[in-house]
């Protein structure tokens, strides 16, 4: 809605200082109707200022940075399925979805993660030439503060890269790289949904995952407020998608795979804080696809 901010002109109706209003004699209280004018004259003045050009810079600035982090965020998992479809086409050693079941399931996690159908094409065509990168998954496991742990995820055409860019980003920040093995036994591997509703039939959906050949499900609620989760066992996660979008969910559904821990804890909220910047350090890395934690809060 836009407000109108009036004149100058108008301004100086509204006080009531004109020529058409009497004089009021030095030391002679005001008017009833001037002392109400200037009541008006204050309340709009507050209003005015509370509309600045200022407030509004502020923000409009604020909006930008929100849009920026959005476009940031689409632009790397459009990047991340790209890298996921040339490595499904070199490793199944067809680009044809139906004879490469790899393919066509990265392509239908992309299609449900939003990726504009004509990246996808770029990519399966891009996997066919012989100089395209040779892309490969790999998992790193850390300790933060509090008891928490990390599990982080990548994929990456460069494994020395890599391997340098997510210590750095652990150990600067007061994190430590564990051994492998030592964090992953804490967590369970899942196929995950997201839906962003948080009004979900749980009863529906059990039905519509049943038929569509899933042997368990669990609905829980989304990190993002108003969003929801099911997890499911990590080779029906395509299922899953299907039966979610069977009882009426299509817009901004995503799958994917996740580490689900089995032991959350709760960090005091300092601690929280440093790990929040461990992970953020790291979800800035053009090479990690995710990063999965067991903390509560």
């Amino acid at each position: 809605m836009k407000l109108l901010l009036p004149s100058a002109a108008a301004c100086l109706f509204l006080s009531g200082a004109t020529a058409f209003s009497p004089a009021t004699p030095r030391g002679a209280p005001a008017p009833a109707t001037q002392q109400r004018s200037d009541a008006s004259t204050s309340a709009f003045a507050s209003a005015a200022g509370r509309l600045s050009p200022l407030f509004m810079g502020r923000a409009a600035a604020v909006r930008a940075a929100t849009k920026g982090k959005t476009d940031a965020k689409k632009a790397k998992v459009n990047a991340l399925y790209g890298k996921k479809i040339i490595m499904a086409v070199k490793n199944g050693g067809s680009s044809d979805q139906n004879a490469n079941r790899q393919l066509a399931e990265v392509v239908k996690a992309a299609k449900g993660n939003n990726v504009p159908v004509e990246n996808i094409n770029r990519a399966i065509k891009r996997a066919t030439e012989t100089d395209s990168s040779n892309f490969s998954e790999s998992t790193f496991e850390a300790y933060g503060f509090g008891g928490a742990s990390m599990v982080i995820n990548v994929l990456s055409d460069n494994a020395n890269r890599v391997t340098a860019d997510v210590k750095a980003a652990v150990n600067k920040r007061g994190g430590k790289i564990a051994e492998q093995g030592s964090v992953l036994f804490m967590y369970d591997r899942r196929g995950k949904v997201e839906i962003p509703s948080a009004e979900v039939d749980e009863e529906d959906l059990l039905m519509a995952a049943i038929d569509a050949g899933c042997d368990d499900m669990e609905l829980v609620e989304g990190e993002e407020e108003g969003t929801s989760v099911v997890y499911s066992e990590p080779g029906d996660a395509s299922k899953m998608l299907d039966a979610v979008k069977e009882i009426g969910f299509e817009d901004g559904v995503k799958m994917s795979l996740s580490w689900v821990t089995k032991a959350p804890v709760e960090c005091p909220d300092e601690d929280f804080e440093k790990n929040m910047e461990i992970i953020d350090a790291l979800e800035e890395l053009d090479d990690v696809d995710s990063v999965e934690h067991n903390m509560s809060n």
